[in-house]
């Protein structure tokens, strides 16, 4: 195999390590490295970047963490051979916004961690680094005006109506600075379009969903953790789904139709699409 990297953009203000990783996973996740290739040697991959030794080895360790490869000692670092595996967002949703009609739809508790990845490629799309013509975002949470599953109080479990009022207030403050970051690039010019939807629906949410670009999903879990809030001016001990724990799974329709990785894209998509259209209901997050 001959692998020759798209050139790295001169004006890149990131370290050299997170550029060549940037580029690395950019071509395992377009298949131009496939599940199982291995990776030019360190040496090959200092000539091809023109950075030190040091540089690939850390790039190379970050892609190891990130899950996308793995070492093996006295034969070399190869592709991994399975896409469902935790894994990193953000250089999904970057490599997303290189596309020229972005799409994301979201199913979440609050869509924070949503917030979190956009905020990078919105930035390099203010400064002419990203050109996409189209964004359109749906973002589907549930509705903290009716009683939860979590949070509730840790003492008896009960529902307390101020910690879905804190829940509702930061659902809130994340949707509403998502769209107006959003459709800011649109009364810039930078975009022909830029649309955010957000709809509510009453069941709770315990797992988190992405589909992106209807073509990657990411899957993960909430899991209950016990935690201390302040709600209403008093600090409550709750059980809470926490989404800093929750591990995501890949799945990419570019390993082919018939992989398990493709079926689950497409029943991502068929669910999301579901609740979208049926039990959800339309949120203006600047009315609330």
């Amino acid at each position: 195999m001959t692998f020759t990297p798209e050139p790295l953009d001169p004006d890149d203000s990131r370290p050299p390590y997170e550029q060549v990783a940037s580029s690395l996973a950019a071509a395992i996740r377009t298949r131009r490295l496939a599940p199982g290739d291995k990776l030019p040697s360190h040496k090959n991959l200092t000539d091809l970047y023109g950075f030190a030794r040091a540089t690939i080895q850390r790039a190379l360790r970050d892609l190891e963490d990130e899950g996308l490869v793995v070492s093996r000692k006295g034969s070399g670092v190869y592709v991994r051979n399975r896409t469902e595996r935790p894994a990193g967002l953000r250089p999904y949703v970057e490599q997303a916004f290189a596309s020229p009609n972005v799409s994301i739809d979201f199913a979440g508790f609050s869509s924070e961690t949503l917030h979190g990845a956009l905020q990078e490629p919105i930035d390099k799309i203010r400064v002419g680094r990203l050109t996409p013509t189209s964004i359109s975002i749906r973002i589907l949470v549930p509705d903290m005006t009716v009683p939860q599953a979590a949070p509730v109080r840790r003492s008896d479990g009960a529902d307390d109506p101020r910690l879905r009022a804190r829940m509702h207030d930061m659902m809130v403050g994340f949707t509403r600075s998502i769209a107006n970051a959003v459709g800011e690039l649109q009364h810039l010019g930078l975009v022909q379009e830029a649309t955010v939807s957000v709809r509510v629906h009453s069941g709770t949410q315990f797992f988190k969903l992405y589909v992106i670009n209807q073509g990657d999903a990411f899957f993960g879990y909430y899991p209950i953790r016990p935690n201390k809030v302040s709600a209403g001016g008093e600090a409550v001990d709750i059980y809470d789904l926490v989404g800093a724990d929750a591990a995501l799974f890949h799945y990419s329709t570019n390993e082919g139709d018939a992989t398990s990785g493709a079926q689950q894209v497409e029943q991502a998509r068929l669910w999301f699409e579901s609740v979208w259209s049926t039990i959800g209901r339309d949120f203006d997050p600047y009315d609330a």
